[in-house]
Formats: structure tokens, sequence, C-alpha cells
């Protein structure tokens, strides 16, 4: 599935142009795409293909395409301090996209059947924590990914805001789904070649809303010996967060919030000014009209104010593209000294505190 938006060159390319087709709807759901590379989750030889708008799967591992990625960030409608269940979690590209929006007191939690896969997730997470500028313009939640097959859940698990699973749910599982989701929560899954938004009004009440048509494989039922029981999924617990990492938040939102104050273009993830050139559209008139079997087709007519009007929007063009050609030098010059400084990184390793507490409030730790 894929493919409904053309390809870019880059990550904010990509983003431009789920933007442009409406895949992508809100300034929030737009700033964790920008924020996060798609590139850095595809293995080396494979990134010339990260920012086409197509599923990539290299063995177990597998990403779905981005107009995908776009409408479940978006049916999922987050907010901060929401707990959030990826079934199907993956390479952990979607679930630290919505850590950027649900935020530290959120809980983020991923289910991914193979453990290779698993492994990938925490590689790159540990990635994005310790090497991504943007891992400090946002308050995160931090993943917590688990072996286990997701219909395997066990039965007395806590229920959650958000759930997405990434793999096509069969009709006779859908109200296991619908069991994990708190009342008013959103669950976004591909049942029958829908991706559905169901949302769940009251104890025994749901609607549904198919978003978009899709193919996705479907969930893997655990083979096993005839009589033998499952082995039953336990969710991670949701815990009250220790007084060190209370401390470590607050510490790090009061050094942002000085830091933006004296930088405020640093305040958000930016899109990089835009180097396509302007199109101009050039006028003729039409001064007749000619029949072509049964058709009336308009016809052009040249004339020297058509040529004298052609000659003058050729300059302007001409002079437009190099204005743009001047702006563009200025533009990346200033794009590469911005992205060189990590201002709150900066201004921690400049306090006079141990490296230990340092690398602490770096969020550089023993996991």
């Amino acid at each position: 599935m894929g493919g409904a938006v053309s390809a870019g060159e880059d990550n904010d390319d990509l983003i431009d142009n789920l933007k442009e087709a409406q895949y992508i709807r809100t300034d929030h759901v737009e700033q964790a795409f920008r924020a996060i590379d798609r590139g850095d989750y595809y293995l080396v030889g494979y990134r010339d293909n990260a920012y086409k708008d197509l599923a990539w799967k290299h063995g177990n591992i597998h990403l779905s395409a981005p107009c995908i990625y776009s409408e479940v960030m978006e049916a999922l409608k987050l907010q901060q301090g929401l707990s959030f269940l990826n079934l199907g979690s993956g390479t952990g590209y979607l679930s630290t996209m919505v850590g950027l929006i649900i935020g530290p007191f959120g809980v983020n939690h991923g289910v991914e059947l193979h453990r290779d896969v698993v492994d990938y997730a925490k590689e790159k997470l540990d990635d994005f924590i310790k090497n991504s500028d943007s891992f400090d313009k946002f308050e995160f939640c931090e993943p917590v990914f688990m072996v286990g097959n997701c219909l395997e859940i066990s039965s007395d698990s806590h229920q959650y805001d958000r759930i997405y699973c990434g793999a096509g749910v069969q009709k006779d599982h859908e109200n296991y789904m619908k069991i994990l989701l708190k009342v008013g929560g959103i669950l976004v899954m591909p049942i029958e070649d829908q991706l559905t938004q169901i949302t769940r009004t009251g104890q025994c009440s749901w609607e549904s809303k198919n978003i978009l048509a899709v193919s996705f494989a479907p969930l893997v039922q655990q083979n096993r010996a005839e009589g033998s029981k499952p082995d039953a999924v336990e969710l991670p617990p949701v815990t009250v967060r220790s007084l060190q990492d209370l401390s470590r938040i607050y510490i790090r939102r009061t050094l942002r919030d000085l830091t933006n104050k004296e930088s405020p273009d640093n305040s958000l993830v930016q899109r990089a000014p835009q180097k396509r050139k302007r199109r101009r559209c050039r006028r003729r008139r039409i001064n007749t009209y000619v029949f072509v079997g049964n058709q009336l087709i308009p016809q052009a007519v040249e004339s020297e104010e058509d040529e004298r009007i052609e000659e003058e929007q050729h300059k302007e063009e001409k002079e437009a593209q190099e204005k743009e050609a001047k702006e563009e030098e200025r533009d990346i010059g200033s794009i590469e000294i911005l992205k060189a400084v990590n201002v709150l990184r900066d201004k921690i390793m400049t306090l006079p505190l141990p490296e230990s507490l340092k690398a602490y409030l770096l969020h550089y730790r023993e996991k």
C-alpha cells in the first residue's frame, strides 16, 4: 500500500508532499513527522527508498507507507498524557512519533512478535535519544517494547486511551481488540481491507469510521500443540515516575524554556526553506474556437501583443530564478549553522555540575 504522493528528496520533502495531499492535517502531527527522519529506520543500503510513499520490508523488519502512518497519527487524535498501545510495533518509528506528542506523563507500550525486530527498535530508540537534536526540542514519552503475540495478551491487562494495530485484523478478533480500549478511547486498525477508526462511546458501545482502503498482512496466530495453553503476554505495568525522573523532566523543561527565550527560533523542529523554483504560468489570450469532430476546442491565436507579454514574462522568470538562487545559498548556510547547534545540550554541558549528573540530564543512562 502506498504511492499516493510523489517521492521526496529528503524527509522534509516527503512531509511537504503528505501535507499537500492532505494526509497530514494538524500542526502537532507535522512536527512529529519532521522530528523523526524516516530514513533513520532503514537498513544501510536501502535508504534511497525511504522518502517514497511506499511500504518497505526486509526480513522481519517492516515499515508501512508514509501515507498510512499519516492517516493513523491523525485518526488517533493524540494529546499529552494519554496511554498508547502499539500492537505490532515493528521498528518503533510510529511509537517514537507518538511519544513526542503524548509527552513524559503518557504511557507508550509496544508489542512485537519478532525478537530481532524488538532489538532493532530499541537500537533505533537509543540512537534517537543520544544523537537527535529533535529529542531535546520535545518532552518525550519513551516507548517500552516487548516481545509477544498481540493476540495472546493477558485478559486482566489494563486498558489504553489509544491503540493501533499494524496488521490485518480478522472480523472474529475485532471484539478482542475493542476490550483493550478505555471508554472514550480510540482504536485504529485495518479490518476487512479498510483502515478503521473505532471510538469506544460506552461500556458496550462503539462508533466505527472507515478511513482508507488498505492491504495489510494478517495478524499471526500462534501455532501450539493441541490442548496446550498459550503464553500470555503480560503488558508492562503503568507506574508512577521516580523522583529522579521527575527531577530530570522539570530541570530539562526549565532549561528548555530558558534557551527558547534566548533563541526563540530553536523552540520547534522547523522546515528548511524550500529550494524549489517557482513556476510561472504564461497567459495566452483565446481569440477563437474550432470544431474537432463534435467538440468545440479553444484555439490560441498568436499576436504581437502575445509575443511581447511572453518576452516580459520570460525576463521576469529569469530574474526571479537568479534571485531565488542567491536566497537559497543564504538559506542553506543558515540552516547548516542552525542544525550544528543543539542549544539545550550546550546549555547542560556548560553548567557547573558533575559529569555524571550532566549525562543523566542528557538522558544518557543505563536502561
